[in-house]
């Protein structure tokens, strides 16, 4: 049974870092364009169109919260479905989510193009400087809501359908796209705030159409369909989506309060500085945005298939494998804070250029507490924890960060934004610590006291046995512990043998066939569920692509002495279901 565990945990550590540089660059791609943004209007433009890059970033966060709403409930739920393999559903949801982003980013759109053509952003800014530059910019951006929000939903399904390749390329010829737009319209075009706006929003275009293409070529799993939309459904995509992303716009409020708070009591060099830190740091966010990302696909599906060990193993990899790493990378930029800041201001004698150094050695002891808060916070939405969800969300999202900044901006100026994003850190780990301590009555001594899993999650553990399989010798030993796992929980003795002899005849092909395709090491994660009536077998393997369905259909015409296996398990088995999620291989069998 340990063995079982260790490799599971390892298949599921190999998966999440298999996904994981996709996810990274995907989570880039924001970043990146901020870090451009920035670069050429500092040293093209100047200091005030480094504000109004800063003071669109709240905005930016009100947008990117409703998409996370929306892709974060579809990912989600299109997630549980897969892991219940309900086809009709997951098509559904694929089709709600684009006609949602549409309708609403078609709404933002209209209203930044008003707000920019009209100059109704008195409420953002006072300077006459600025203002100017800033509605450009809101103009210049509103072309590029559309293909943001789509393309945001196209990354997140085709790492559903194991094709994050098709976002990798988009994401690689965006960033040269955007770069070489703002070479163009900034540099040579002079054409300010504007030029800044406009090639972000054509790259954004040129990376969602990239990705669409997949899903109009009729080579996708996923189809849309708006013919037979079940819009009830939207309601449970908002339902599932809202408390996670609530973190997002709460911190578009923080971001109104924060901007105030340094234009009243440090001045617009504050706004630009923190603007500075917070765009070059973008590109360092995107790797626990990534992180996330993936451990957001695998504990959707998890919860679907009730599976309690891996969600435990999602979070065991996160805690050993992601926040050290978060900490080497963080302890980078500290070092390399002087030479960041010099990539947007290179006079030291400007109060804007320490203001960003001390930013950039601060704000990073911040990144390895948030990997815990987001997974957690992610957690909590796809198992219906709304109220940690909420309180998570608010205290991160704004409370936190905007409270602390206001007691500490009078004393300590500038760096109190800094230390408050820290001290969020802290205070959003300690409330899931107390959380699972309240809910347990006892202090969490192990993951899933941690997570607060509940004991009708998934089988008993006296109903369900886990083991791993790496060997044909493996193979005929796990199939006489079926059997007698069977007969001990009193299934009759011929459905009892039939169980054992499809795990092995199933577990025997991949690893005759499946192990031999590369040279890579590979074992089968397998479990057996007695529930009610039924035992239902389990096969999960990181093997190259095999529906034993399809192979069955093309036997049926062949010499019957060909796969005779895969033959006689599909007529004992009273149902036989398979899939591959995210690039797994997972056969479910019903005896």
């Amino acid at each position: 049974m340990d063995t079982a565990k260790t490799a599971n945990a390892k298949m599921v550590t190999k998966l999440l870092f298999r996904l994981l540089p996709v996810q990274i660059l995907l989570a880039a791609v924001g970043a990146v364009n901020g870090i451009v943004s920035s670069f050429f209007a500092s040293n093209f433009v100047g200091t005030d169109a480094m504000s109004a890059v800063g003071l669109y970033s709240p905005l930016n966060m009100l947008v990117s919260s409703i998409g996370a709403i929306l892709v974060g409930g579809s990912v989600i739920l299109c997630g549980k479905y897969m892991g219940q393999n309900r086809q009709d559903r997951m098509h559904n949801v694929f089709s709600l989510n684009l006609v949602l982003t549409f309708l609403i980013a078609a709404v933002f759109t209209v209203l930044f193009l008003i707000m920019g053509l009209f100059g109704l952003t008195g409420f953002f800014t006072k300077d006459e400087a600025v203002k100017p530059l800033f509605n450009s910019y809101l103009i210049g951006q509103s072309i590029g809501i559309l293909p943001m929000m789509l393309g945001s939903s196209f990354s997140a399904f085709l790492s559903l359908e194991n094709k994050g390749k098709r976002s990798l390329i988009a994401s690689i010829i965006y960033i040269a796209v955007n770069i070489l737009l703002n070479f163009v319209f900034v540099k040579q075009l002079r054409m300010e705030t504007f030029g800044l706006a406009l090639a972000s929003a054509l790259g954004m275009w040129v990376f969602m159409l990239i990705q669409a293409q997949f899903y109009v070529s009729g080579k996708s799993h996923l189809r849309f369909s708006a013919k037979d939309l079940v819009w009830k459904e939207s309601r449970e995509i908002f339902h599932i989506g809202l408390p996670g992303a609530l973190s997002n716009i709460y911190q578009t409020a923080r971001g109104l309060i924060v901007n105030g708070l340094l234009g009243s009591f440090v001045g617009s060099a504050g706004i630009s500085a923190f603007a500075a830190a917070n765009n070059l740091l973008g590109i360092v966010w995107a790797i626990p945005v990534g992180m996330l990302a993936v451990s957001r696909m695998m504990i959707s599906v998890s919860v679907g298939e009730e599976d309690r060990r891996t969600l435990t193993d999602i979070m065991r990899v996160m805690f050993r494998r992601f926040i050290p790493l978060m900490c080497a990378v963080s302890a980078a930029i500290i070092l390399a804070a002087v030479p960041l800041t010099r990539i947007f201001f290179r006079d030291p004698s400007e109060p804007v250029y320490m203001m960003t150094v001390w930013g950039l050695r601060i704000l990073p002891l911040c990144m390895p507490l948030s990997i815990i808060y987001m997974h957690f916070n992610c957690y909590g939405e796809a198992s219906g924890k709304h109220g940690l969800v909420h309180l998570l969300s608010a205290l991160d999202g704004v409370v936190c960060v905007a409270g602390f900044t206001a007691l500490l901006i009078r004393p300590i100026g500038m760096n109190s934004v800094y230390i408050a994003n820290v001290l969020n850190g802290a205070v959003t780990t300690l409330v899931i610590v107390g959380y699972a301590w309240l809910r347990n009555k006892r202090f969490p001594k192990n993951m899933e006291q941690l997570m607060v899993i509940p004991e009708s999650f998934g089988a008993a553990e006296n109903d369900r046995m886990d083991m791993s399989v790496e060997s044909n010798e493996e193979v005929v030993r796990i199939a006489e512990q079926v059997q007698k796992f069977c007969l001990e929980r009193g299934v009759d003795e011929r459905r009892a043998y039939l169980a054992g002899l499809s795990m092995e005849e199933m577990a025997g092909n991949i690893v005759d066939h499946g192990f031999t395709k590369d040279d890579k090491r590979h074992c089968v994660d397998v479990r057996v569920v007695h529930k009610g009536d039924d035992v239902i077998l389990r096969i999960k393997d990181d093997c190259v692509p095999f529906d034993p369905g399809e192979r069955q259909q093309l036997a049926e015409g062949e010499d019957i002495t060909k796969n005779i296996g895969i033959r006689m398990v599909f007529k004992i088995a009273s149902e036989v279901k398979y899939q591959n999620i995210l690039g797994m291989n997972v056969l479910t069998i019903r005896i």
